[in-house]
């Protein structure tokens, strides 16, 4: 038989509270350790997977503002049209009006037709080594080209560390197993909370895993396909002009790991609603009330959430909580119920 309360309120004591919650953390430990194998496994596919979005942006800024790259020395000017805008990297150091150029300076130029049908390279703003000064507009000489490269962005990450990589798809696949885990963490929740329910509320069971592991994954997709997407291009097309971005590829991993985790997290305003109304604890009329205090809690989420504060990136984020918040008010109104103990509710 079981011993399980059959109302709210049974008390219980604080090693038996300790003892329950030691119990469903260690299930959960367990549940995690196996899914980081299997991601451990996959680990560098899921790493290429989500580092789409930025080298998609970096594609993107090579395409529009740079020039490829030949590993072996400078690209032929004569290939490259009159007026395009480059960023120009010396390859070795050179002597200019008696100023030592170090090797790897790196100015902003434009490719130009010279007098004498070559191509020339012309700064397109003020640069200088030290405390000397070069301007604008003034053609570099022609004996400086070879000891050039035209750079872009790239289109790889970066790991800056021997045990980098390591490191990385370690992380990787203990949040990938976090992820995968996450509809038998929403049960060992329940599992906890639920002596503290009346036993026929004890039935929402699936209601609250399901729509909970629903609403998880369509934040992390929201998140995936066009949240950090928008902000990842505006980020690398912020800085394309002027300088060559190295990505480091454990900081990029933190940054879309941060935002997918924490829209997954927003997006459980639904499941939660849904819980609070179906015991009671929630009505329509209570969000409609206090839907200027949510206004102002989603732009501040938003703000955090947000890799920048530029408007357009701020309503990517807050235009899904609003329309989430809207839909938890049609939530709260359909299925909101009051609360009864058990014998009320076989009376009905």
């Amino acid at each position: 038989m079981s011993t399980t309360p059959s109302a709210p309120g049974h008390e219980m004591s604080f090693l038996e509270h300790l003892d329950e919650l030691r119990s469903r953390l260690v299930r959960s430990a367990i549940a995690i350790a196996v899914m980081f194998v299997v991601g451990w496994f996959f680990a560098d596919r899921i790493f290429n997977f989500l580092s789409v979005p930025v080298t998609a942006a970096l594609a993107e800024a090579k395409a529009a503002q740079q020039l490829a790259v030949k590993s072996s020395g400078a690209t032929d000017l004569l290939t490259i049209a009159a007026g395009t805008e480059i960023q120009y990297t010396f390859r070795a150091p050179v002597q200019l009006d008696g100023i030592e150029i170090p090797a790897g300076t790196t100015i902003s130029a434009r490719i130009e037709d010279a007098e004498d049908g070559k191509r020339t390279i012309v700064p397109t703003r003020p640069w200088g080594v030290g405390q000397r000064l070069f301007p604008a507009e003034s053609p570099l000489p022609a004996d400086l080209v070879a000891k050039a490269t035209y750079a872009q962005p790239g289109d790889r990450l970066v790991i800056e560390t021997v045990q980098g990589t390591f490191n990385l798809y370690v992380k990787v696949a203990f949040y990938t197993a976090i992820v995968f885990a996450m509809p038998f963490l929403l049960l060992q929740l329940w599992g906890f909370i639920s002596p503290g329910l009346y036993a026929h509320e004890r039935s929402y069971v699936i209601p609250f895993v399901g729509l909970g592991s629903i609403c998880f994954g369509l934040g992390v997709f929201f998140a995936y396909t066009i949240a950090f997407p928008a902000a990842c291009k505006y980020l690398i097309e912020l800085g394309a002009g002027n300088f060559q971005p190295l990505i480091n590829a454990d900081e990029y991993f933190d940054l879309i790991l941060f935002i997918m985790l924490g829209l997954g997290l927003v997006f459980q305003i639904p499941t939660v609603t849904y819980f609070l109304a179906r015991l009671g604890l929630l009505t329509a009329g209570t969000l409609i009330k206090f839907w200027r205090y949510a206004l102002i809690g989603i732009f501040l989420v938003a703000a955090v959430v947000s890799p920048t504060a530029d408007i357009p990136n701020l309503l990517v984020f807050a235009a899904p909580m609003i329309a989430l918040y809207t839909i938890s008010v049609g939530i709260a109104w359909v299925f909101h119920r009051k609360r009864q103990t058990d014998e009320e509710y076989e009376a009905d």
